[in-house]
C-alpha cells in the first residue's frame, strides 16, 4: 500500500483471534518471524503483540465469545472513535462493541459494514498501531470482500471519506489518493456460508517459499501462489486454527 504509518482513515492493524494462541505463535513466528510478548495483566485478556525487531505488527487474541470464529480483523485509524461509531450507524451499518477505552493505549469499536464484514475501529492515544507496513513479515494491503459491493462503496466513503480506484475487475479504497486496499465481489465461487470480510495481506519476500512453509507448518492454500495480471504475486492461506489470510512480494504494493 502507498501508506508507510497510521493516517486518519486508512488500516492502522491487523489482529487474529484465534482458538489456539500459543500454537498460533508458533506458526506466525515460523512463517513471517514474529516475535510474541504477551501483556502479562489479567485484564488484558491474553493479548499478544507481535513484533518484528522492535515494530509492533499484529495481534494474536484468545476467542472472548464461544461464537467468535477464528479470523483476522483490520482496524482502521480513526480521530474521534465516537463520532465515527455514529457516522456507522447512520450509514447503515452496525456497532458490535464500543466505543470503549482500552488501558491508556486508545478507544476501540466493533462493527459491521450492512453487508455484515467485520472490521474496527481505532482512535490512538499512547498506541498508533503498527509500526512497520510493507515490509516482508507486515502489513501491506487489506481487501474487502463483500456481495454488495456497490453499498459498500457507499457506506465506506461516507464512513471514511475514502477515495476510490475503480477499475473493470477491482475497486481499489484510497486515503487523499493513497492506495492502501481493494473490494472484490464474493460471486457464486464462494460458498453461500463464507461471509462477507476484510482479508488481510502480508508482505513477504518468496510468496511461493511462504505458501510451502505454511502447509509444512500445518496449513493450507485455499489460493495456490499465482500472479495477477499487471498485479503482483500473492496467495491466500489458511493457518492450523483456520484464519484465512493473504501473503504478497514485497515490493509489489498496489
Amino acid at each position: 500500500m502507498k501508506l508507510d504509518a497510521p493516517v486518519p482513515g486508512g488500516p492502522c492493524w491487523a489482529e487474529l483471534g484465534t482458538s489456539d494462541p500459543e500454537a498460533a505463535k508458533r506458526f506466525y513466528a515460523e512463517l513471517f518471524g514474529w516475535r510474541a510478548e504477551t501483556d502479562p495483566r489479567q485484564e488484558a485478556g491474553g493479548y499478544t503483540v507481535a513484533h518484528l525487531g522492535e515494530a509492533a505488527v499484529a495481534a494474536l487474541t484468545p476467542l472472548y465469545q464461544k461464537a467468535q470464529p477464528c479470523a483476522w480483523n483490520v482496524s482502521f485509524a480513526v480521530t474521534d472513535a465516537d463520532v465515527s461509531a455514529r457516522l456507522v450507524t447512520e450509514a447503515g451499518g452496525k456497532v458490535l462493541v464500543g466505543p470503549m477505552d482500552i488501558f491508556d493505549v486508545g478507544r476501540f469499536v466493533v462493527a459491521l459494514d450492512p453487508g455484515g464484514a467485520a472490521f474496527q475501529l481505532w482512535q490512538a492515544r499512547a498506541f498508533p498501531g503498527a509500526g512497520l507496513f510493507n515490509a516482508p513479515g507486515s502489513l501491506g494491503w487489506v481487501e474487502l470482500l463483500t456481495r454488495d459491493p456497490d453499498r459498500a462503496e457507499t457506506f465506506y466513503t461516507t464512513v471514511f471519506g475514502w477515495t476510490v480506484s475503480p477499475s473493470e475487475n477491482y475497486l481499489q479504497w484510497g486515503v487523499g489518493g493513497a492506495d492502501f486496499g481493494g473490494m472484490i465481489r464474493m460471486d457464486e465461487t464462494f460458498p453461500p456460508e463464507v461471509p462477507p470480510h476484510w482479508l488481510p495481506y502480508f508482505a513477504v519476500a518468496d510468496v511461493d517459499a511462504s505458501a510451502a512453509t505454511a502447509t509444512a507448518a500445518g496449513g493450507t492454500a485455499p489460493m495456490e501462489p499465482t500472479s495477477v495480471p499487471d498485479g503482483p504475486r500473492i496467495a491466500v492461506l489458511r493457518d492450523p486454527q483456520g484464519a484465512v489470510f493473504g501473503v504478497y512480494r514485497a515490493g509489489d504494493e498496489g
